[in-house]
């Protein structure tokens, strides 16, 4: 899973009947790419799409993953099967609710390939420990629309409160799992960069990874929601050089800065802030 050691700030959608577009996709600046032969693809034309994909040269500089239909669909098996023969770092996998299905899934995919589910509904999220351990997952995605249809929650614009429970949930069983950082869900608004701002700085807030993206214009925004702001990278450059001043008392976590007691966890949140900065 060489594509872990890379950003993983955006994951862009491109849907799979639109080979031309592949490339533009992988030039978006986009993180990753998903190839999407499920929302993206009307039920009449899932064969045209698997077809097109077998047939289309697919970009390289950026993992690839396909977003393939959900177990229990008539197109399921045969989307699983197409990945294991394409040059892509893995599939994502709708709807999963099935530590199980998952480790069958990872049976049929080769070595060098992972194993991306969604969580987007109450029993994903009630098993998202069980999934989180199974075979091959590289890290657990957010499907916040679809969950909301499942469990009836209907949230304000922002969709903070009522979906925090998730959120954490999804972020804390990928931590106990020992895989990656989740990745939160898209936002459907496309040119309101503000707005696509808030909902990416709410994400790393929240402990994920990166988030989903619908088009190239959410790129930007959300790679710069992932950047420190000038005043944390003040605060932990300040912080780390008066360590340095201190160091015998710093290795004790005993000194102050700007008026709060420092300990370790707080010199590592510094350190972790510029590491974040020089991405």
């Amino acid at each position: 899973m060489a594509a872990l050691n890379l950003p993983a700030r955006s994951w862009l959608f491109v849907p799979a009947t639109s080979p031309e577009r592949f490339a533009k996709a992988a030039a978006s600046g986009a993180d990753r790419v998903i190839i999407d032969l499920e929302d993206a693809v009307d039920c009449a034309a899932k064969q045209d799409a698997r077809r097109q994909l077998a047939a289309a040269p697919l970009p390289e500089g950026l993992p690839l993953y396909v977003r393939i239909n959900a177990l229990g669909t008539q197109w399921h098996d045969e989307d699983l099967a197409l990945v294991a023969t394409l040059p892509v770092a893995g599939l994502m996998l709708p709807k999963a609710e099935d530590a199980a299905s998952l480790d069958r899934a990872a049976a049929l995919l080769r070595a060098d390939q992972a194993i991306v589910p969604i969580i987007e509904t109450a029993c994903g999220l009630w098993q998202v420990l069980e999934l989180a351990r199974a075979g091959k997952v590289e890290r657990l995605v957010f499907g916040a629309l679809d969950f909301q249809i499942d469990t009836g929650i209907q949230c304000a614009e922002d969709g903070e409160a009522e979906l925090a429970y998730a959120r954490s949930r999804i972020v804390v069983a990928s931590r106990v799992a020992g895989i990656a950082a989740a990745i939160d869900t898209v936002t459907t608004v496309i040119d309101d960069q503000e707005r696509i701002a808030r909902d990416a700085q709410r994400s790393r807030r929240f402990g994920f990874a990166g988030k989903l993206a619908i088009h190239p214009k959410q790129v930007a925004a959300i790679h710069r929601a992932y950047l420190p702001s000038a005043e944390e990278i003040a605060w932990a450059s300040g912080l780390l050089a008066q360590a340095r001043e201190h160091s015998p008392a710093a290795a004790r976590g005993a000194f102050s800065y700007r008026g709060a007691m420092v300990d370790k966890p707080v010199l590592d949140r510094a350190r972790a802030i510029l590491a974040a900065a020089a991405v």
